[in-house]
């Protein structure tokens, strides 16, 4: 399973960027639909995805462990951008309803689901997420921020440019593995 995190400056510019794969086993269910009907309708659109990124078939599917299979393999990385840019309104239009920081999840996408963190400097932290942890994806969200805050706090770097430092990048990573 895989989580992608976007820090996006008040004017909407990427200034970081993050792809982590969890490797915690994920208790899954099969719903009563899917499970009654037959295979090759559940399949006819498994190349979707591989059609929209423009990707070739051969390097698009990987096993991971439990038996699945995961889309992708890195080429799959503008379809993930474009469901956090298209998400950007529908964040936006709640945000002006709720004062809340962190906005659990504000879109779906396909197996996606995204959620978000405003800061009170109208950074925003969208991640992009297939399963449900919202415990977990607001301690990610304090964490990241904390790092964000002592970033900024450099007085080598300067505000809303994109972060390159490695240090923040392996802490980042880190709680990612800890918390996702």
């Amino acid at each position: 399973m895989s989580h992608h995190l976007f820090l996006l400056s008040p004017s909407d510019t990427p200034i970081y960027s993050l792809t982590h794969y969890s490797t915690r086993l994920v208790q899954t269910t099969t719903s009563t639909l899917s499970s009654n009907l037959p295979t090759w309708s559940t399949s006819a659109f498994a190349g979707t995805l591989t059609a929209l990124s423009g990707a070739s078939s051969a390097t698009q599917s990987h096993h991971v462990q439990g038996g699945g299979v995961r889309m992708g393999g890195g080429q799959d990385r503008h379809v993930i951008q474009m469901i956090a840019n298209a998400s950007l309104d529908v964040i936006e239009d709640v945000m002006r309803k709720e004062s809340a920081m962190y906005l659990k999840s504000v879109d779906k996408f396909n197996e996606w689901t995204v959620s978000a963190f405003i800061t009170p400097g109208n950074m925003k932290f969208i991640l992009l997420h297939e399963t449900k942890n919202d415990d977990g994806i607001r301690s990610f969200f304090h964490d990241v921020w904390e790092l964000y805050l002592k970033t900024m706090l450099n007085p080598f770097h300067t505000a809303h440019s994109p972060i390159r430092s490695t240090v923040f990048d392996a802490r980042v990573r880190a709680s990612a593995k800890k918390y996702l």
